[in-house]
């Protein structure tokens, strides 16, 4: 397994995730560290490419970029880093490789994903899970980009139906699909580029994607979308007012914003 990584500093680290968003739309891994961000990407020899360690420019910055080989069994030593958590007091969230007793009162939502991005445990996923405990469950719900499930199987879990979910990367696909079925839900799995044009919509929409997506997201909105709220994150604190900005034209106010370790989450409500 080959890990792609470009590190650089944070006020362009929009410029290097963008070379690595072709790779892969969703599912890419981000590290801090103080002014410095990482960005990179996973994948077998001849899909990722093996590029040199080197630095190139960008901007008037220089970034570095850096392959290494992951070793074969990292598909398990990382999940010792992942671990059961509550959150909002409601939605207990545990690997299906840990035994722990759920919380009382909590819904309990059971992840492995498989190969695919998503255990609960990134900021951005908390930050959601937050505010979908804000609204009250009702009608169709969708996901966009959906990485292992967890969003959809919380909205299943909470009362939503139907449920659908889309993603870009197939193993995300069957990740939902295989949780889903584990958490005993119903959910609507299909690959979607949402480059390229967005599914149906639902009243209530979750997108937790990156910032150059959520704003293709609102260029392809429809005005008669009847979407009445909608939840998106994967978003750095100061890109988040960009997109409230984009998603004001069709009809849309800031509700709600919640912030976690240098990601914001945000509720949009129709004004």
């Amino acid at each position: 397994m080959i890990r792609l990584a470009i590190r650089c500093r944070a006020e362009n680290a929009e410029l290097a995730l963008a070379q690595l968003i072709e790779l892969a739309p969703t599912g890419i891994e981000e590290v801090r560290d103080g002014d410095i961000v990482e960005y990179a990407v996973y994948g077998p020899p001849g899909e990722v490419p093996t590029l040199p360690d080197l630095q190139v420019a960008v901007g008037e910055d220089l970034v570095e970029v850096r392959t290494t080989e992951v070793a074969d069994d990292w598909q398990e030593r990382w999940k010792d880093f992942h671990h059961s958590m509550l959150i909002g007091g409601k939605i207990f969230l545990r690997p299906s490789w840990e035994d722990t007793e759920p919380h009382e009162g909590a819904t309990e939502i059971v992840l492995d994903p498989g190969q695919a991005f998503g255990t609960g445990s990134h900021p951005t996923t908390r930050l959601c899970l937050e505010l979908l405990l804000d609204l009250e469950p009702a009608g169709e719900f969708v996901d966009l980009g959906c990485g292992s499930g967890v969003l959809a199987i919380a909205a299943a879990k909470l009362g939503w139906k139907p449920v659908r979910g889309y993603d870009f990367d197939k193993l995300a696909v069957e990740a939902t699909l295989a949780n889903a079925y584990a958490n005993n839900v119903a959910i609507e799995v299909e690959r979607a580029d949402l480059r390229e044009g967005l599914p149906a919509l639902a009243p209530t929409v979750f997108a937790n994607l990156m910032r150059p997506l959520l704003l293709d997201v609102a260029k392809q909105f429809p005005q008669d979308h009847g979407v009445e709220a909608i939840v998106l994150s994967g978003l750095l604190d100061e890109e988040a007012e960009e997109i409230v900005v984009a998603f004001a034209p069709l009809g849309f106010s800031e509700a709600r914003r919640v912030s976690e370790g240098g990601w914001t989450g945000l509720r949009l409500a129709l004004a």
